[in-house]
């Protein structure tokens, strides 16, 4: 591409660098006069990245040459474990506070043993040391208590349901209860087995009564055996609570 001056001669036109190198120097004036180039300006370094930005290490860290202070502003690996083992241990003592006052209305409603409890509270997600200091807690002001969850247990299977010493056992062994709690409710239990025995036998032999005596001694020993009162004595009752309900010890004979 060429211009045009006034005086007519004709010069090309000065070519401009694309990525801020030096221009070449204007070649010679056709009409063969020497003509010295200006002296180019040094041009500005091209830069990939813009000049202002802060350099960054592949860290992420911000370079020296932005001071000690921006360093220092930067979040630390050990700050954000803290702050997580912070968040960890709040949500802990969440989740054990809510699961004590579950624990607190089933203690309410009914009893539980120090097993049981400690259970419940694995089952809530609850943390063993934050278990361990509720279960610690209730124990000290009664609210857990196995001697006497073993007490009411015990009249409750001899004043309702019959039940023998064997069964009783076997009731407190499946709450949990510990072996010197059990030992200590068994022993205080009268010995009357024989007679809530009878006593068992007497409510079931009138309706098997109807039956041969063979049939109906089988399965009243079976019931009395369930109930805890097995061996000789569920025998001997049975028999007897067959035959005062057959009136006085008349069997019937059973046909072949």
């Amino acid at each position: 591409m060429s211009t045009s001056h006034d005086d007519g001669d004709e010069h090309l036109a000065p070519v401009v660098p694309l990525f801020g190198g030096p221009a070449p120097e204007s070649p010679a004036h056709r009409g063969g006069a020497d003509v010295t180039p200006e002296e180019p300006e040094e041009a500005d370094a091209w830069h990939t990245t813009w000049q202002g930005a802060p350099v960054r290490h592949a860290s992420g860290a911000l370079a020296d040459e932005e001071g000690p202070s921006a360093i220092a502003a930067m979040p630390h690996s050990g700050d954000e474990d803290r702050e997580s083992e912070a968040m960890d241990e709040g949500e802990s003592d969440e989740i054990a506070r809510r699961a004590e006052q579950r624990l607190a209305r089933a203690l309410g409603s009914r009893g539980l043993s120090e097993r049981e409890a400690r259970d419940r509270l694995r089952r809530d997600g609850v943390a063993s040391e934050l278990a361990e200091d509720i279960i610690d807690r209730l124990l000290r002001i009664g609210a857990i208590d196995d001697d006497m969850l073993a007490e009411q247990l015990v009249y409750q299977a001899t004043s309702r349901k019959n039940q023998g010493r064997k069964a009783v056992a076997q009731s407190l062994a499946k709450r949990g209860l510990s072996r010197d709690a059990i030992d200590r409710a068994i022993e205080s239990l009268p010995d009357d087995d024989a007679e809530r025995a009878l006593e068992f036998a007497r409510s079931k032999a009138g309706p098997l009564a109807r039956l041969d005596h063979d049939t109906a001694l089988r399965r009243l020993v079976g019931q009395l055996s369930r109930r805890g009162f097995g061996g000789s004595m569920a025998m001997r009752v049975a028999n007897q609570a067959l035959d005062e309900a057959r009136g006085g010890g008349v069997r019937r004979v059973r046909f072949q």
